[in-house]
């Protein structure tokens, strides 16, 4: 090993206690009440990247929640390498689902449980460990190395556009890497070279001005909840494919390479669904379908769904109105704002 990768094994206490003590910060960039902890976050982070030598480190007003930029130059001449994470965390509901806290992280079974742990501060973490590990050892890295560290990841990114925008010569650079990303599995570390975009749509259908009594009104009153359903059965066919109208349009077929790539490997199917806890279906896709669907295909998920009363027992009212979350993954050549 290098004596960079001697240090971290030789730290790896020392790692997961930052890991740790990162994730018993409650950084919940979606909620106002929070806001204190996610001052705290940022400054964790940039106290963080100063143990790790990095010489330039500043906490940059965004309009919202801030953003932490490192510069660390070495060789004007060198290539220059940007790192972008994020200190925030979404929401820790529903609470019940927990078997621990999930700002008081544990280890079960050799992996650490906290709200956050693994998008993004553990990977976040590591890179910082990586820097601190070549300041420990060789004095500085071995090219230029630039982060940008964002607080609104997990609530829509809102001021990051205009921030980068603002910082653009500042943030120069050969090549991004994002620390914010899954494993091909625990044993085998993986880089992701690309992913599918995202539109997101919050849709409303209302009905009366007022909730109705369903045993006055029932029949003659619109309902808006079975408006909302009947339309979103509409959106996908028996397979789960999108059916709307010019959704697909000027989608890119993958490249020939990336389905080599997903042939060689050997995903299997039936393991992906144990290992979600989902019951296979019957015929079961093979694993090259199930990665193709995943990586190459655009999607239309629903991720929540409300309206009327859903609490114990029973109200017997028709809503005024229903709700419902949709996110649709996009693919090469698509354009978002026709999707939406």
């Amino acid at each position: 090993m290098s004596a960079a990768e001697e240090w971290v094994a030789a730290h790896e206490a020392e790692g997961l206690a930052m890991v740790e003590a990162f994730c018993r910060i409650p950084s919940v960039s979606a909620d106002p009440a929070y806001a204190e902890d996610i001052a705290q976050a940022a400054r964790f982070v940039a106290d963080r990247m100063r143990e790790a030598g990095i010489p330039v480190v500043e906490q940059v007003e965004t309009g919202g929640h801030p953003a932490v930029l490192g510069e660390w130059i070495v060789d004007p001449a060198a290539p220059t390498v940007l790192i972008y994470g994020h200190y925030d965390v979404q929401p820790p509901d529903p609470l019940e689902k927990w078997r621990s806290a999930p700002f008081e992280p544990e280890v079960r079974d050799g992996r650490l449980y906290a709200r956050g742990v693994s998008d993004d501060k553990g990977p976040l973490s590591v890179a910082i460990l990586a820097l601190r590990a070549f300041h420990e050892t060789t004095g500085r890295p071995p090219l230029n190395v630039k982060l940008l560290v964002e607080g609104e990841e997990e609530s829509g990114s809102l001021q990051f556009a205009p921030t980068v925008e603002r910082l653009h010569e500042r943030l120069a650079c050969d090549l991004v890497l994002s620390a914010d990303g899954a494993m091909w599995r625990a044993d085998l570390p993986s880089v992701t070279v690309a992913s599918r975009g995202l539109v997101a749509l919050d849709v409303t259908v209302t009905g009366a001005a007022k909730d109705l009594h369903s045993g006055r009104h029932g029949g003659s009153a619109p309902n808006p909840i079975r408006a909302l359903a009947a339309m979103l059965a509409k959106l996908h066919d028996a397979d789960g494919r999108v059916t709307v109208p010019g959704f697909h349009d000027g989608v890119r077929p993958p490249d020939s390479k990336i389905l080599d790539a997903i042939r060689a490997s050997g995903f299997d199917a039936a393991d992906y669904f144990n290992f979600i806890g989902a019951p296979r279906p019957d015929p079961l896709p093979s694993g090259e379908e199930l990665l193709v669907r995943q990586w190459l295909e655009p999607t239309l998920e629903f991720n929540g769904i409300s309206g009327g009363y859903a609490g114990q027992g029973t109200k017997t009212v028709i809503p005024a109105k229903a709700s419902a979350k949709i996110t649709c993954r996009l693919v090469a050549g698509q354009e978002p704002e026709r999707v939406a």
